[in-house]
């Protein structure tokens, strides 16, 4: 069974799926055996038009597209409103059961989470599922992504803060729309600073590489 890492976000609309991409693509070129996984997907009509195409095609991995998510939702909002209004509920056996599936295939499996950590993606009679339950159950430690800017401070170690308290664990933070500059740079130390968790990629706009040690991405897997 291969390694894995759950990627979360500080929030929506932060370039978790373009920083995912990098990740694998990196992964991939390094002749690594990588594959990649999305428990539930909402806004989009197909695979090939979705996060998870996108991630496969930047990537440039040869996947079954079938493989990359479980849920596809056409509508554009949270997964557990989109669930309800198509009529097609998440079930957690088959998420559990499609990520080992991809697990046993490749040696690093990237699993991308929807919005960011704090996310419904089911609410009804039965099943109240959030995010953080399908963590715990893959069983896996998490990556933040965040915006490089001004609040991210607050936004990461919030984001954190909470992964810890629900007992679940993060290996690194990456900082996306990166520029440099004082204020920046600050940022990220204090993020290290505050929180403990190093940031371990810094990402720049129209970034088609990903500025890290392969054997220093491999680590953040388990």
């Amino acid at each position: 069974m291969g390694k894995g890492i759950f990627v979360t976000g500080t929030g929506t609309d932060i370039g978790k799926t373009y920083v995912t991409a990098l990740i694998v693509k990196k992964l991939a070129d390094a002749g690594i055996r990588t594959g990649y996984y999305k428990a539930a997907l909402s806004g989009a009509k197909s695979i090939g038009d979705s996060d998870a195409g996108y991630v496969k095609k930047i990537a440039g991995i040869t996947q079954e597209d079938i493989s990359l998510l479980s849920y596809l939702y056409q509508n554009a909002v949270s997964p557990h409103l989109a669930a309800q209004i198509e009529g097609n509920p998440v079930d957690p056996e088959k998420i559990k059961k499609d990520f080992d599936k991809v697990k046993s295939k490749f040696d690093y499996v990237t699993v991308e989470g929807s919005g960011g950590i704090v996310c419904p993606i089911r609410w009804d009679k039965e099943h109240k599922i959030l995010l953080e339950d399908i963590v715990k159950a893959l069983n896996l430690n998490t990556l933040v992504i965040a915006d490089a800017g001004l609040g991210t401070i607050n936004a990461v170690v919030l984001t954190i803060e909470y992964i810890r308290n629900h007992g679940m664990g993060v290996k690194g933070v990456i900082l996306n729309h990166y520029v440099g500059g004082i204020m920046q740079e600050d940022n990220a130390r204090m993020i290290e600073e505050l929180t403990g968790i190093p940031v371990i990629a810094k990402v720049k706009d129209g970034d088609g590489e990903l500025a890290i040690d392969i054997e220093k991405l491999k680590k953040i897997y388990n």
